[in-house]
C-alpha cells in the first residue's frame, strides 16, 4: 500500500513546463546563429526567462518557500518515537537528486562546449588579411581607373588573387583620396568588368618580396558590368541595372610613405556624389545577394569578421 495515499513520494519533483521552454530557447539560439539575429535574441530571452523559472522552481524547498503539502497519511495508533540524538537535517534523496543533476550538467558541459567551440568559433577568429601594397601614389593617374591585380594572402598562392578598380580622386583637403572598388559582383559574386578599354600595352608589373602586383590603366570608363547576369554599376559602384541588391564593395586604404596600401573590404548600400566628395553609406562586409540596409537586412544571419 502506498503510504502517501497514491500521491507518490513527497521527494519526487513536480511536473513543470519550464524545462520545455528552456529547451525551445536553446533551439532558437542555434537557429538564430544560422538564420537571423532576431531569432537569436528571442532564443536568448526565452532561455533566460525559463531557465530562471526552472531554477526557482527546483530550489523552492531549499529557499524555504511554502508549497502545498500532500494529504497527510493516517495517524497510527502508536507513533514511533525518534531515537535519542537523531536529527534529520537533509534528506538523502534530495542529496542524491542534486548530485545527479549537478554531475549531469558537468558532463553535458564537458561534452557540449568543445563541440560548440570548434563549430562556431573558427569563422570569428584569425580572419582578415595584411595590408596590401599596390604601388606608389603616382602609379595611379588622377580620374582614371587602374585595374590592379594582387594576392590577398600570398602564402595561399593564386587562390587568393583579387582584382580591384582603383581611381585617384586627387586631394581631399590635404590628404589623397582614392575610390577602390572590389570586382566581386554583389549579386552572386561573379567578376565584374570595366565598361571601357583596358590599355594592355601600358601594363605594369611590380614585384615586392617575391609577390607581383599588376596594374593596367583604362581609357575613360563608363562604369562596370557583370558578364554573368547583366548587373550594371556606375563609376561610383552604384547599381544601375540588373539583379544586384546594393553598390559594389570597397577597400579601405592607407597612405604610408607615398605608397597606397589596401586594407579590409566593406559593403556599401549606395554612394551619393562622386570622387573625393562622395558620401559613402558604409556597412560591415556582407555576402553576395545580401541586403545591408532596410527590413530585408534583418533576414540574414550574423556575418563573421572577414
Amino acid at each position: 500500500m502506498d503510504p502517501h495515499g497514491g500521491h507518490g513520494s513527497p521527494h519526487e519533483p513536480k511536473p513543470t513546463i519550464w524545462p520545455v521552454g528552456f529547451a525551445i530557447g536553446i533551439v532558437c539560439i542555434f537557429v538564430g546563429l544560422i538564420m537571423s539575429t532576431i531569432v537569436l535574441a528571442v532564443g536568448a530571452v526565452l532561455t533566460a526567462i525559463f531557465g530562471f523559472l526552472w531554477v526557482r522552481e527546483a530550489t523552492r524547498e531549499y529557499r524555504g518557500a511554502p508549497e502545498p503539502a500532500p494529504a497527510p497519511p493516517p495517524i497510527p495508533a502508536h507513533r514511533p518515537e525518534a531515537e535519542e540524538g537523531e536529527v534529520i537535517r537533509y534528506p538523502r534523496s534530495k542529496f542524491l537528486e542534486a548530485t545527479t543533476l549537478g554531475l549531469g550538467a558537468v558532463i553535458g558541459g564537458v561534452v557540449t562546449l568543445p563541440i560548440l567551440g570548434f563549430t562556431a568559433l573558427p569563422p570569428f577568429i584569425d580572419q582578415g588579411h595584411p595590408d596590401i601594397d599596390v604601388g606608389a601614389i603616382e602609379d595611379f593617374p588622377e580620374n582614371k581607373f587602374v585595374i590592379t591585380t594582387f594576392l590577398l594572402e600570398p602564402e595561399h598562392g593564386e587562390v587568393s588573387r583579387r582584382t580591384a578598380y582603383i581611381r585617384n580622386n586627387g586631394l581631399l583637403g590635404d590628404a589623397p583620396s582614392f575610390t577602390i572598388l572590389s570586382n566581386r559582383c554583389v549579386h552572386l559574386g561573379c567578376p565584374v568588368q570595366v565598361n571601357g578599354l583596358p590599355l594592355d600595352e601600358q601594363k605594369e608589373t611590380e614585384v615586392q618580396d617575391g609577390v607581383a602586383v599588376e596594374r593596367i590603366p583604362t581609357a575613360a570608363a563608363a562604369g562596370f558590368g557583370c558578364p554573368c547576369h547583366g548587373g550594371q554599376y556606375d563609376t561610383e559602384g552604384n547599381r544601375t541595372a540588373g539583379p544586384p541588391v546594393r553598390a559594389l564593395d570597397r577597400y579601405e586604404f592607407l597612405i604610408d610613405n607615398g605608397r597606397l596600401l589596401l586594407r579590409q573590404t566593406y559593403s556599401v548600400s549606395e554612394v551619393d556624389g562622386t570622387g573625393a566628395d562622395a558620401m559613402i553609406h558604409k556597412y560591415p562586409l556582407a555576402g553576395p545577394g545580401q541586403h545591408v540596409d532596410g527590413p530585408e537586412a534583418w533576414l540574414y544571419p550574423i556575418q563573421p569578421p572577414r
